[in-house]
Order: structure tokens, then sequence, then C-alpha cells
């Protein structure tokens, strides 16, 4: 999700991507950040799997964002807030974008208030996830980003999402119920048993129960967020999510992102649903871990297997965006998944 400070800002939206330092081992800071290179197709397979450069990659590509932008994203900033702490949470990087959260809630939302209802829910639930893979404690911030969430949901239990034709995160409204019930189900501290959360949570019960996830991507987040909250689906829907995901694994070992619904491109063209690519690989195998598959599951090794093959130079993953061959921010995403899928199977290394 993009959190602008305009409409009118989307036509600098220049080339994003691989920002690296002017050396991989050292830490990205806003003062030795090198200026992003577009995220391509074509850009070469790295000689040999490097988490150094996966982490470069992250750091770089979201202090860039936010030092060019002045915004959070889902598919750059708040991605990394979720993916960082499994590797380190001790990085200027990742200090300098989780401060930018934080003021959001404490400097921003106060003075002006919140761009759209969606900028809370992804705040509030990216918040809750970086706390609870750092302190194991719920910040007062995220607390009170939390509260604020329900402040904003609407009578039939949902929340008005972001649609900008840019799925799968910013094209749909049961996107925002997932990850809402994501961010609720993972934070620190009992917050779920909270009344608030109690009335919101019944609220959402309510609207998942009406409204289905319309593709097996958001059934796969509903999948995740049954992980911390597991009434969210009935058990038989969780063995057919499973089923589902498990079938679709290509045989090189990846997932390709288009196969998970029916999206359509802006130009009209055919969706590529053969072809494996990083977000996919890295989100399904993350969420196959959560929902209890072991490590050695040889379908999770096999996609391990081409996470470890199929990273780039640069040190993200590449992904196609499924609405136009641009920018493919969507590459950002998949680079956090990536790094996810690898620490949720101890391959982080």
């Amino acid at each position: 999700m993009r959190i602008l400070h305009s409409a009118a800002f989307s036509v600098l939206l220049l080339g994003c991507t691989t920002a690296i330092s002017a050396r991989a081992d050292e830490p990205v800071t806003p003062e030795n950040l090198v200026s992003p290179q577009p995220n391509k197709a074509d850009e070469p397979l790295a000689e040999k799997f490097s988490l150094a450069r996966a982490v470069n990659f992250l750091d770089s590509a979201a202090l860039d964002w936010q030092k060019q932008r002045n915004c959070m994203t889902c598919h750059t900033n708040y991605a990394f807030l979720m993916a960082r702490p499994s590797i380190s949470a001790d990085a200027p990087a990742h200090t300098e974008v989780r401060r930018y959260a934080e003021k959001l809630v404490s400097d921003r939302w106060p003075e002006k208030g919140p761009r759209w209802d969606a900028e809370i829910v992804a705040t509030a639930t990216v918040l809750a996830f970086n706390d609870a893979a750092t302190t194991g404690k719920l910040h007062p911030l995220t607390r009170q980003a939390l509260d604020k969430m329900w402040t904003v949901q609407r009578e039939d239990g949902g929340w008005t999402w972001l649609k900008c034709d840019w799925p799968p995160m910013e094209n749909d409204d049961e996107y925002g119920a997932a990850f809402a019930a994501i961010g609720v189900g993972v934070a620190p501290e009992g917050y779920a048993d909270t009344p608030a959360a109690k009335a919101g949570m019944a609220k959402l019960r309510e609207y998942l129960k009406k409204t289905p996830p319309p593709t097996l991507h958001h059934r796969a987040m509903l999948l995740w967020a049954a992980s911390y909250t597991p009434d969210l689906i009935s058990g038989d829907d969780r063995k057919r999510c499973l089923h589902d995901l498990m079938a679709l694994q290509r045989p090189d070992g990846g997932w390709a992102l288009a196969s998970l619904g029916d999206w359509k491109r802006g130009d009209g063209s055919p969706q590529d649903v053969t072809t494996s690519d990083g977000y996919t690989t890295g989100f399904v195998v993350y969420v196959l871990r959560r929902a209890g598959l072991a490590a050695n599951d040889p379908q999770i090794q096999q996609g391990i297997a081409w996470l470890k093959s199929h990273q780039r130079e640069s040190g993200r993953w590449f992904s196609r965006s499924l609405h136009a061959d641009s920018k493919h921010y969507i590459s950002h995403a998949g680079t956090a998944f990536a790094v996810l899928a690898l620490a949720a199977c101890d391959e982080a290394k």
C-alpha cells in the first residue's frame, strides 16, 4: 500500500528497487545510501545465495523509499518492518523506519489525521508484528494505533481499503480485513483480550462469514491469521487451503503469484501463472510454516531451494507486477517474504 502526501505525488514514483551501499557488508544508513536501480526481470541471478546482500537490499530499499518519498508503503517499508527483525533489528535502517512509523501515530495523526483508514490498519498491524519480533512487549504507540483501528472499522466489520488496482495488496477490502486479523493476533501481551479488541474481532468475524476471501492469496492470509487466532477459519477450510496452496507449487519448487487469484492486468494481457517468483514462493513457504508444516517437509525444502537459487545479483528476489510491467514494486515485498521464509526454516544464515 502507498501512503502518500497526495494523489498528485504518484507522478514522482520513479524507478525503485535496489539501493546498495558502498560496501555490502557495512550497515546501510541515509548517509551512505546509493540511489536505487529499477526492478528488472532480466537482472542476472546471483552466483550464490547471500543473506548479507538480501539484508542490504531490504535496508536500502526501505531507507530510499522513506528518504525520497516521505511515506510508508505496504510493498516496501511496512514489509521491511515485518521482515528485518527476523535477521536482526539492531540496524540503522530498522531504527529509522520504525521511528517513522511511530511518528505517524504520535505526531501526524493527532495533528493532521491519517491519510486513509488503510494507513491506520497497516501501521497498527506492522508495529504489532515488529513488537512481537523484537521486544515481545506491546509498545504504547502500537497499542494506541491498534485502538485507533477500531474507530474506523465499518459497521459490517470490515475496513475501507485502498483500491488502486494493484493486487494483491491495494486492490480490495478483504486484504485489509485479513491484515487486521494478523495484527490483532500477533500483538504481544494479550492485546486480543482487551475489550476493544474483543468487540472489534467479533465484528470482524461476522464480516469474514459474510465476505469470503476472493482469492487463494487472501485465503492464505486468513490461514496465517489463524495461526494466532485459530477460530478465524474452520478445520475443513484450513485443510482445503493447505491442499490448494501445495497443489500450485511449480515443478521448479517455487510458486507463481498470478496462480493465487484471478486478477486482471492493466493492459488486458494474460497473467503469467507458470513462472515462479520471489513474493509468492516466500509468502507461501512462510504461511505453510506458520500453519504448522515442518521445515523439513519436502515441499517446504523445494521452496527453500528455489529461493536460494533464484536470488538476483542485487540481493533481491524479482516478482512481476500483476498490474503493469513498469516498477514491479512487489519485488520489495517479495524480498521481505523470502527472508521471512528462510528465517522460519532456520535457513537465514
